[in-house]
């Protein structure tokens, strides 16, 4: 008999994962984009981008360190909450997310800088709100390179086994992904 739950766990984890990626990576993207500050935009890149060049088993050690029970969150969860982060299906989905991260922020950076300038500074002069110039111009020219970012991020979510193993473990029908 074939088990067929690692397929559904990793869709699951994989789909809920993207959702929190494209998001995030969307929003700390625009605002690396936007920062003046150049030694601040190097360090926060390089931070961003760790879990794209550390093996996933660093990351998820990192990973236990942090949300473990001994960890600063992990422990803040278990006394304010009662709840273990760690091997659970949650921590599935944290290990996807901090891997899948620098695919969709690298992408969607990548395509806000290839916006024109002149462009944003023209929705400036025409009298529109920063908010409206994220979305009409900045968001419609980065369309392509948002969403190539959030496949490549996708796909690696359904991908990712060394982070989760070590985060969640690898128990059968809970945290057992492909």
């Amino acid at each position: 008999m074939t088990d067929w739950s690692p397929i559904f766990i990793s869709m699951k984890t994989a789909s809920v994962s993207i959702f929190i990626t494209f998001f995030v990576g969307l929003i700390v993207a625009w605002g690396l984009f936007k920062m003046k500050n150049d030694t601040g935009k190097i360090v926060l890149d390089g931070i961003f981008t760790l879990p794209l060049v550390l093996p996933p088993t660093v990351v998820g050690f990192f990973l236990l360190w942090v949300f473990g029970v001994r960890g600063p969150i992990g422990s803040f969860f278990i006394d304010f909450f009662a709840y273990k982060i760690a091997f659970s299906w949650p921590a599935t989905v944290i290990a996807a997310v901090v891997m899948s991260f620098p695919l969709m922020y690298r992408s969607a950076r990548g395509a806000f800088e290839q916006i024109d300038s002149n462009l944003l500074d023209a929705g400036r002069t025409l009298g529109m709100s920063e908010w409206k110039i994220f979305w009409k111009v900045a968001f419609a020219n980065a369309l392509t390179g948002i969403l190539s970012g959030g496949i490549l991020a996708y796909a690696r979510g359904l991908g990712e086994f060394g982070a989760t193993a070590m985060l969640a473990g690898n128990i059968a029908g809970q945290t057992r992904t492909l």
